[in-house]
């Protein structure tokens, strides 16, 4: 029961990160110059993100990985060009989406045949029933939700980018972002009502 409760609980106020800014940049700049570890450090960061983000639209997990791949390998080809002022994540996040648009621009259909796997827990049959009802409940509000808010709701809460970040991977304003983010959770807690 601690479990579903505490996803409740984390989706009503969102959780912020451990990285600095600065840690950010240094991590950035060090990619700039060549760092292999720094770009192994960000490739791994970043990647099962990348994949639970890309899955969650509709993208075939060996497509999504493909996807992924190219992305940071484009961030590595290209790395001489990185701003360490800005995002690197809400960059690769882009990079990704993009690929992703054109891959089903390309391919005209949308699949969900995999899913990402979830990881075994020690829920009693009860906890996991609801747990299980609890996650529905969220995905049904996610997709119940306008395009834009769903994909806002998504990438800050589920994906941990900033209101910043989010609005860098966008091209939006972080003010859109955080209009988007309230009107998406106003919809979660109407969702989990009942789970009160």
């Amino acid at each position: 029961m601690t479990n579903v409760l505490s996803l409740s609980y984390a989706l009503i106020a969102l959780a912020s990160t451990l990285d600095t800014e600065a840690d950010k940049q240094d991590l950035a700049q060090k990619i700039k110059e060549g760092d292999h570890k720094a770009f192994r450090t960000f490739y791994d960061a970043h990647f099962d993100s990348l994949l639970r983000f890309l899955v969650s639209r509709n993208t075939s997990k060996e497509a999504a990985k493909d996807i992924i791949q190219k992305a940071f390998i484009y961030i590595w080809e290209h790395r001489s060009k990185i701003d360490p002022d800005k995002s690197l994540k809400s960059y690769i996040f882009r990079i990704a989406y993009t690929r992703m648009l054109n891959h089903h621009r390309d391919h005209k259909k949308f699949s969900n045949d995999e899913a990402v796997p979830e990881q075994e827990s020690r829920l009693t049959p009860e906890d996991h029933a609801r747990e299980t009802d609890l996650k529905k409940a969220i995905d049904r509000a996610i997709e119940e939700m306008p395009e834009k808010r769903g994909m806002v709701f998504r990438l800050c809460f589920v994906e941990d980018l900033t209101y910043k970040e989010a609005a860098e991977t966008m091209e939006v304003t972080p003010k859109t972002i955080e209009n988007h983010m309230g009107l998406a959770l106003k919809d979660i807690r109407k969702s989990l009502e009942r789970f009160r």
